[in-house]
């Protein structure tokens, strides 16, 4: 969190393209760091019937900072200018140096530190590729990837879809960011209570099916929806909702791993997936120059589809004991 807080201040004294270029590296690689660790973290400290829906819980921060980031952005800044909009992203990483001196280790690492501590980061490396886990870790970044891929192709391009294909500014702003994130929080703080009662796989497909549904009704489809505006309303709730199987994705691959490459293999799926999202503006724009916007993005219920079905490439691992794993 410092990390990317501090990539994010140097935002505010940028002076050309890629000085912001590097600036925002920085930024991406504390933000990759702090997922993985926190939703680690997170499910290795609370019980193991209580894991999915705190972990849940967790990833509902999202779509609050993303609401505050849009009102901030939307009202503030033009007050304050956008390098002092910058300056106040400092804020984080000042709170965490309080919030970290009220955290202890979590249980689980501190029970089998002493059989890992001391091992390289190569070893871990080594360990995750190896015969023993190398299969759950590939359909683990398969997964990840249809996830990301659902998530990118959606919100990267549906502000600018809405405003210049369909002409809806009010919805391609602050309105529209704050409607579909209260749709992704709803999602994310129910997707946990559905996974403890039905089962990992089945919340899964719940999820991404209705994320699906929701991407493909205000793209290819709006021309059943168009003359009837409160379901498009309905429609973008419906997207961010099913977004909820995001929140998913760090108790599932925790109870996949052992604590002693627990924390790797978590960190390196999540960022493999997100660094193959380099391609996705490429691939849109390219599907809008033959087409059109809504295509492309509609690409994305493509892999929310996918999403709810290679999920069921996995075992079933609702109830698993983290202890019991190594």
């Amino acid at each position: 969190m410092i990390i990317y807080s501090i990539g994010t201040l140097l935002c505010a004294f940028t002076w050309d393209f890629y000085s912001l270029l590097i600036f925002r590296f920085i930024t991406g690689l504390g933000v990759g760091g702090e997922w993985a660790t926190g939703q680690t973290y997170i499910n290795e400290t609370f019980p193991d019937e209580l894991r999915a829906k705190f972990g849940a819980f967790m990833q509902s921060g999202a779509p609050v900072g993303v609401i505050l980031a849009s009102m901030v952005g939307g009202l503030v800044t033009p007050i304050i200018g956008w390098r002092m909009t910058f300056l106040v992203s400092i804020i984080p990483a000042i709170t965490i140096i309080f919030i970290r001196k009220y955290l202890d280790e979590s249980d689980v690492w501190i029970q089998n530190k002493d059989k890992y501590v001391n091992r390289s980061i190569l070893k871990q490396f080594k360990e995750l590729i190896s015969r023993e886990h190398r299969k759950i870790f590939l359909i683990s970044l398969v997964l990840c990837i249809f996830g990301m891929s659902a998530y990118w192709y959606t919100y990267s391009w549906l502000p600018t879809y809405l405003e210049q294909e369909r002409g809806l500014a009010l919805l391609s702003t602050t309105f529209g960011v704050i409607l579909i994130q209260c749709g992704d929080f709803t999602g994310y703080t129910t997707f946990g209570f559905v996974a403890e009662k039905l089962g990992r796989r089945p919340a899964f497909t719940i999820y991404s099916f209705i994320m699906a549904l929701g991407i493909s009704m205000i793209t290819i489809f709006w021309n059943q929806i168009e003359h009837v505006h409160d379901l498009l309303y309905v429609f973008m709730f419906l997207t961010g909702f099913g977004t909820g199987f995001f929140g998913g994705f760090g108790s599932l691959f925790s109870e996949l791993f052992p604590t002693k490459i627990r924390n790797t293999a978590v960190g390196t799926v999540f960022n493999l997936a997100r660094g193959a999202q380099f391609i996705t503006p490429v691939i849109i724009t390219t599907v809008a120059s033959y087409f059109d916007l809504s295509y492309g993005i509609a690409i994305a219920a493509l892999f929310a589809l996918l999403v709810g079905i290679w999920i069921w490439v996995f075992p079933e691992t609702k109830g698993t004991v983290l202890n019991d794993l190594d």
